[in-house]
C-alpha cells in the first residue's frame, strides 16, 4: 500500500510539473518570448502598398521608407525610458513607444516634431493641452492619434481584414502605439514593430489579435 501509495505522490507531482511546464511555454508563446513564424505577403498573395509619394526624394517611397526607418531605429536596440529632450527626439539609447513613429517618419522626411506643433496650434480646440511644448507634444500618443486624425489616410480598425494592413503603416491603441511591420502571422495578421517595456524581448511582435484597444489605424498620404 505505501509503495502504491508513493507512485500516486510521485504521479500527482509529475502531471503538476508537466501542466505547469505547458503552461509556461504557453504564456511565453503568448507574450511572444517564443517567436512565432513569419510569412511575407506573397504567402498569403497579398499585394504590397507603394505609396506614390517621396516626401524627401531619396528615391524610395514613403511607405517603404518608413517601415527601413522603423528597422533602421530598431537596430540601435533603444532602452525603454520615458525622459523629456531639449531636442526632441531622444539622442541617448533611451526611448518609448511615439519614438518608434516618430523615427519612421523622420527617415521619410516627415519632422513629427515640428508637424504636430504647426497642427497643435491650428487646432488647439481638438488637442487636450494645457501647455504646447514642441519638444513632448509630439512623443504622446493622445497628441499622435488627434494628429493623425487631422492627417493622414483612416483605415479599418479590424485586424481580419489583412489585406488593409501594410507594413508602415501606424496603429494606435488606447495607451501605446507602433508601425505595422510587412511579416504576418500564420492567419496572415500583421506583425507590430513597437517598444513598450523594458522586458520586451523582440521590438517585431505579433500582438494585433491579442489587443482589445485598437483606436487608430493610419497611412501617410
Amino acid at each position: 500500500m505505501k509503495l502504491g501509495y508513493n507512485f500516486g505522490i510521485k504521479g500527482l507531482f509529475m502531471g503538476i510539473l508537466v501542466v505547469g511546464c505547458l503552461t509556461f511555454i504557453g504564456l511565453a508563446y503568448l507574450v511572444n518570448y517564443i517567436p512565432h513564424k513569419m510569412y511575407d505577403n506573397k504567402d498569403f498573395n497579398i499585394e504590397t502598398y507603394f505609396s506614390k509619394v517621396d516626401k524627401d526624394k531619396d528615391g524610395i517611397d514613403d511607405q517603404t521608407d518608413i517601415l527601413n526607418g522603423v528597422r533602421d531605429y530598431i537596430k540601435t536596440k533603444p532602452k525603454y525610458m520615458s525622459k523629456y529632450y531639449d531636442g526632441g527626439y531622444p539622442s541617448d539609447g533611451y526611448g518609448v513607444c511615439t519614438d518608434v513613429v516618430a523615427f519612421g517618419l523622420l527617415s521619410a522626411g516627415y519632422d513629427l516634431m515640428s508637424l504636430v506643433n504647426e497642427d497643435v496650434l491650428k487646432n488647439r480646440d481638438k488637442y487636450d493641452i494645457d501647455v504646447v511644448d514642441k519638444n513632448i507634444d509630439f512623443r504622446r500618443v493622445n497628441n499622435l492619434k488627434v494628429y493623425f486624425d487631422n492627417n493622414a489616410i483612416k483605415l479599418t480598425t479590424d485586424v481580419h481584414l489583412t489585406k488593409e494592413w501594410q507594413g508602415g503603416d501606424i496603429v494606435v491603441f488606447k495607451k501605446h502605439i507602433g508601425i505595422v511591420s510587412d511579416k504576418r502571422n500564420k492567419n496572415g495578421v500583421s506583425f507590430v514593430i513597437h517598444h513598450i517595456n523594458s522586458w520586451q524581448k523582440s521590438y517585431e511582435e505579433d500582438i494585433l489579435e491579442l489587443r482589445k484597444d485598437i483606436v487608430g489605424h493610419y497611412r501617410i498620404s
